[in-house]
């Protein structure tokens, strides 16, 4: 049932600010559980945030005050994954315990659970509501369900070992699921009956798969994994049957524990076990920044539907929600400039060349650097800020 009141004198504090003050990206802290963050997620047109948390509860927030709503409380162990429905009648979690809990997330009553044969690793809704797809760990399955009969449709056995994560495409008419035994399956569900056939497995990686997100026109599917990488394949075209997928990497010194798309899929958020966030251009094939800030391990991230924040959840017991609506200000990472290649241009000064990166344009690179710094004046550039 959820709480208005804890007994704990920091559950009822608002959001603090906690950034310097020429800080690109301004960064609000959430503060309330006891212990690690597992998952995040936006609800009620962003202006909701729920989490699931190691301290065995669910939480819901104001995203815009940051002050908790309210505690669902029911698990007995170690809450796992959480997911809010389109239409923000139930939330869905599971956990340790074994068990895949659907809440109403008005009353905090639980109105159906189901006891798996392991951990639930996973959980989502499709997107009209209608059903849910959850994972768990000793038997490796995936089941889905009829969320108002709370009655099992079918329970999938595709892989060999634990499923990790697991999605229903926009359409809904398809189910991803990555797994430790290095591959991801979609599997179709078409009509909802007896015939799911996985029509695609992938594998490309060299450690466990720990999350996927489709972009939101399926025309994309990316994979992030303990092997440090992010893979991008392209399903509408599936040039990556004779060409592989496309790999984002150095990006992450340690696993990267989930990613997900915008809701344009022109960029994608990664987080890791080194303690960072890192934003992808997904045109461009590039890591633009990074975000620090956490002290613990990142076990979540998600984009609000207008794009102009990020949350991610952490071991170090906090929520954080990051404003990136001035990213496009931030100059992308050096490194990946130089991993796209350069190309060379003629500073319209002193007409000597100098190299740009591929994806620079050249209009708001006319002078080189020598003559930027001998004539800041005549020749000034917009300062950049890396303070985050």
């Amino acid at each position: 049932m959820p709480s208005e009141e804890d007994s704990d004198s920091d559950v009822q504090q608002g959001a603090t600010w906690e950034h310097q003050s020429l800080a690109q990206v301004k960064i609000k802290v959430l503060r309330g559980h006891k212990d690690a963050v597992n998952s995040c997620s936006f609800a009620f047109e962003d202006s909701k945030i729920v989490t699931a948390s190691h301290d065995k509860t669910l939480r819901l927030w104001d995203a815009n005050s940051g002050a908790q709503v309210n505690v669902f409380k029911g698990h007995d162990s170690y809450v796992t994954c959480c997911h809010t429905d389109p239409n923000n009648a139930r939330i869905a979690s599971g956990g340790w315990d074994k068990r895949l809990l659907v809440w109403d997330i008005q009353t905090g009553t639980i109105l159906w659970e189901a006891m798996n044969e392991g951990i639930v690793t996973s959980c989502h809704f499709s997107h009209d509501g209608r059903y849910l797809v959850n994972s768990s760990d000793l038997d490796f399955a995936v089941s889905v369900w009829d969320v108002r009969e709370g009655s099992l449709i079918k329970k999938l056995f595709n892989h060999k070992s634990t499923v990790t994560c697991c999605r229903f495409a926009p359409s809904q008419n398809r189910i991803c699921t990555t797994s430790m035994d290095r591959t991801t399956k979609i599997t179709d569900m078409l009509t909802f009956t007896n015939d799911y056939n996985v029509t695609l497995t992938m594998g490309g990686h060299i450690n466990v798969i720990s999350s996927c997100s489709f972009s939101s026109d399926e025309h994309l599917l990316a994979t992030g994994s303990w092997d440090k990488n992010i893979k991008i394949w392209d399903l509408a075209t599936g040039v990556y049957r004779n060409h592989g997928p496309i790999t984002l990497s150095k990006g992450h010194e340690g696993s990267i524990s989930a990613c997900n798309f915008s809701e344009d899929g022109g960029i994608l958020v990664s987080s890791s076990y080194d303690e960072t966030l890192v934003i992808w251009d997904v045109e461009n094939c590039c890591q633009k920044f990074a975000l620090k800030g956490h002290t613990g391990w990142v076990n979540d991230c998600r984009f609000s539907t207008d794009q102009k924040w990020i949350i991610s959840c952490s071991n170090d017991k906090t929520v954080r929600m990051w404003n990136i609506e001035s990213s496009d200000d931030i100059p992308v990472v050096l490194e990946h400039r130089k991993n796209i290649g350069l190309r060379i241009v003629q500073c319209q000064n002193c007409s000597k060349p100098f190299s740009i990166a591929q994806l620079d344009d050249e209009q708001n690179h006319k002078y080189c650097v020598f003559c930027r710094l001998e004539h800041p004046s005549e020749f000034s550039a917009s300062p950049i800020d890396f303070n985050m």
